[in-house]
């Protein structure tokens, strides 16, 4: 019988709820701590999802013994000094997406870990989709030939209220960050890092962006078309064109339970449900790395993940929004 992984989760925020709530679908998981700056907020935490321990602080959190893994499920600034308090204190760790708020603190947090030995990944749990992991099956194997072009959009309603971690910069607020991570990583899995990128954005009074398209160019002739928003409800479709057909993601193209393969008048429809809330199958990669004592993940690599951040630190750079 499989000893089961013992979580601690850092922070009580609505992803940490639905991190929780999932993981409890996992007959080899334990909820085993929760950990807060506030005591309180823990032991309210610890209550609603039975969990027997609950910690004032991130380092008691990060300290307890009974801890094989922590994910860490701050808003993203809090995400570096979270994850390196975790991994000073002998933790392997989970982190929720973006990694941090930008390339360089990134890769200082892989370095920690690397010098630690200590397993890290980003919680980006669109990569550990069965749905994604299937699409990027059939790419492999030439389904729709040579990818061409991919478009995706991912856009919410307001209004927010300046203060709202979606527009305060304090908060690393934005909608590339916090939305458009997800077109980036959809493009990145199809055709890697580009070799062009062009970007505009409107930005709000308080200097995040509230509306953001992006085209990457590649240098194999694909191109990617893709956008964020904070200001109106999109589609949240993805596509992906190849030489020899193309494949339909219906929204949200980051959490989807199926997808069209369509080549020339054949459509083949694939239904391919995820579990709860759909963070589980990260959970479960990351459990599956721990117990054959990887220190990255082949599904969600540290190395893709340090790409991609500084894919968004060039956006950043050419709409002109900055974090202290």
């Amino acid at each position: 019988m499989t000893t089961p992984i013992r979580w601690g989760i850092l922070a009580t925020g609505w992803i940490a709820t639905q991190f929780t709530e999932d993981l409890k679908l996992l007959p080899d998981a334990v909820v085993a701590a929760v950990g807060s700056r506030s005591t309180e907020a823990a032991e309210r935490f610890a209550a609603k999802h039975a969990i027997p321990r609950a910690h004032g602080s991130w380092r008691a959190l990060a300290e307890d013994p009974d801890v094989d893994v922590v994910y860490v499920a701050t808003p993203h600034p809090a995400h570096h000094e979270a994850t390196l308090l975790c991994l000073d204190a002998g933790k392997p760790v989970l982190c929720e997406k973006p990694f941090t708020l930008d390339r360089a603190s990134s890769q200082e947090l892989v370095d920690a870990a690397r010098r630690s030995g200590l397993f890290l990944m980003e919680a980006m749990w669109m990569r550990a989709n069965p749905a994604i992991r299937r699409i990027g099956e059939l790419i492999s194997d030439g389904a729709i030939g040579e990818v061409a072009s991919v478009d995706a959009s991912f856009g919410v309603g307001g209004p927010f209220d300046p203060s709202h971690r979606m527009r305060a910069k304090e908060l690393g607020g934005g909608a590339l960050l916090d939305l458009g991570i997800y077109p980036v990583t959809f493009a990145h899995l199809w055709l890697g890092a580009p070799a062009e990128i062009r970007a505009w954005a409107s930005l709000w009074p308080e200097g995040t962006d509230a509306n953001t398209g992006m085209v990457f160019g590649y240098d194999s002739g694909a191109v990617a078309t893709l956008h964020c928003g904070a200001v109106g409800v999109s589609g949240m479709r993805g596509s992906i064109v190849g030489s020899t057909g193309r494949i339909e993601v219906p929204g949200p193209f980051f959490r989807p339970n199926g997808f069209l393969l369509i080549r020339g008048e054949d459509v083949e429809e694939f239904d391919i449900p995820f579990r709860g809330n759909g963070m589980s199958h990260e959970a479960e990669e990351v459990m599956r790395c721990l117990r054959e004592g990887l220190l990255d993940s082949p599904l969600i690599p540290q190395a893709e993940t340090l790409e991609i951040m500084g894919v968004l630190d060039a956006v950043r750079a050419q709409i002109g929004v900055t974090y202290d």
